[in-house]
């Protein structure tokens, strides 16, 4: 073994997914790319989300508590990144970056018809928001499209650097 630079332990342990996180505050919808997240419960579904207090996106999450996780695949990829290199304070990414914003049932934020899954969430607990910028979400509705077929999900590795879902094994657990 040998030393490892802290300040890049996180792309070590960049949890998975890539996601975007809608939101929608005063009519005017955003979106924001998101890889710092984590399940928390089984059910209800709950995630826990970092999000800057220095995005754009982190103001309309705090004062709505409403959000939608839209998880893209792999083929969204440049995108993804697109939406990450600018900020909805001075663009509507949405046209910008050619989304189609889909309404949802359960909160006032956007799906995204061309993710593969959009989850419909709500914030339940703000005790770690300042200190942390760490949102706690219950999914109170999910969405998937039947014609996106097994897609490959991707995950940063930081830098630009990303991994595509590759061959999927299963192996004997006893979780249900």
């Amino acid at each position: 073994m040998k030393p490892f630079p802290l300040d890049k332990v996180y792309q070590l342990i960049e949890p998975g997914p890539v996601v975007l996180l809608t939101t929608a505050f005063d009519g005017k919808p955003n979106v924001m790319t998101m890889s710092w997240h984590m399940m928390m419960e089984f059910v209800p579904p709950r995630i826990g989300c970092i999000v800057s207090s220095a995005d754009h996106s982190f103001s309309a999450l705090f004062k709505t508590g409403e959000c939608v996780i839209a998880i893209p695949s792999a083929d969204m990829a440049e995108k993804v990144v697109a939406i990450g290199n600018c900020s909805g304070r001075d663009t509507d990414k949405f046209a910008e970056i050619g989304l189609t914003a889909l309404s949802a049932e359960e909160v006032s934020a956007p799906l995204i018809g061309e993710c593969f899954a959009n989850l419909e969430c709500r914030v339940v607990d703000r005790d770690f928001v300042e200190r942390h910028n760490l949102f706690v979400l219950d999914v109170v509705k999910a969405w998937h499209d039947p014609k996106q077929v097994a897609p490959k999900t991707f995950h940063h590795k930081g830098y630009g650097t990303f991994v595509i879902d590759g061959e999927e094994i299963t192996l004997a657990s006893k979780m249900p």
